[in-house]
């Protein structure tokens, strides 16, 4: 078997951790993003994840990190270096991406939102607009000469709604699941249509708005952990793509290592 690649995203919520034989993702698994995590942690999780995974004659051979948590980018790179004996290359604007950064301070683009992207005109061609209903909800807008104009950043659905809960004494946490109508008759039917309908309108509106700036319909691609519910909800997501920023991380690891 072919050395393999170990792709990690590090996000504010959850930290989704792939394994890439070339192109093809064998698998992944989605751990939460514990500030307090050590190496020791990190290297217990990642081996004995790994192990249940890999045949014995597998070996990671490249590693590619995005990440926005700070405090905890420094715990998955010396992990890596310490488990795999390789440096892991981190995801910035300064790597061959295959997309032009047209923005003002490339550097405050999320690395996230850099892989959305290079896998988003990759696999569906611009312009194009990537959907992340994670932690935030966050568009991203490719034009169709692969250029990265920017996009919006919205409060995430379900950081909403925790944040509602939290100050709203007599409404109670739930699972966020599709409503069935747009009139709930209990209070969990009323907040179910409010979030998701709510959340689902606001991404049509914000499309709209998209391309009255451009002069030109987009392609909608959502991934995240809530794009399936929403998606189904939206007018305009088209396309589900839940590994799009693993995919994302696969292809800045390629180009990198083909430009040296």
């Amino acid at each position: 078997m072919a050395k393999l690649l170990l792709a990690v995203d590090i996000g504010n919520t959850n930290t989704v951790v792939g394994v890439f034989e070339g192109a093809k993702l064998l698998f992944s698994f989605r751990l939460a993003s514990n500030l307090n995590l050590t190496v020791d942690e990190c290297a217990h999780f990642l081996s004995s994840l790994l192990e249940k995974k890999l045949a014995r004659s597998a070996k990671i051979g490249q590693a590619v990190v995005c990440s926005v948590v700070p405090a905890l980018t420094s715990i998955y790179c010396d992990t890596i270096k310490a488990e795999f004996e390789i440096n892991p290359i981190m995801v910035s604007p300064t790597l061959p991406l295959g997309i032009v950064i047209a923005y003002p301070h490339p550097e405050q683009v999320g690395a996230d939102r850099l892989a959305n992207s290079v896998a988003g005109f990759e696999l569906y061609g611009g312009p194009l607009v990537v959907v992340d209903l994670g932690t935030a909800t966050t568009f991203d807008v490719i034009s169709k000469k692969g250029e990265y104009l920017g996009g919006a950043i919205a409060p995430g659905v379900e950081t909403a709604s925790l944040d509602l809960v939290r100050r709203a004494a007599q409404l109670p946490k739930m699972i966020l699941t599709p409503p069935e109508k747009a009139i709930g008759q209990s209070t969990e039917e009323a907040m179910r249509s409010g979030i998701l309908l709510g959340a689902a309108g606001a991404i049509d509106r914000i499309i709209a708005e998209i391309e009255g700036e451009l002069g030109a319909k987009v392609k909608v691609v959502a991934t995240g952990g809530l794009a399936q519910v929403v998606a189904g909800l939206s007018k305009r997501i088209r396309e589900v793509n839940p590994d799009l920023t693993l995919q994302g991380l696969q292809l800045i690891a390629e180009r990198a290592k083909n430009s040296k």
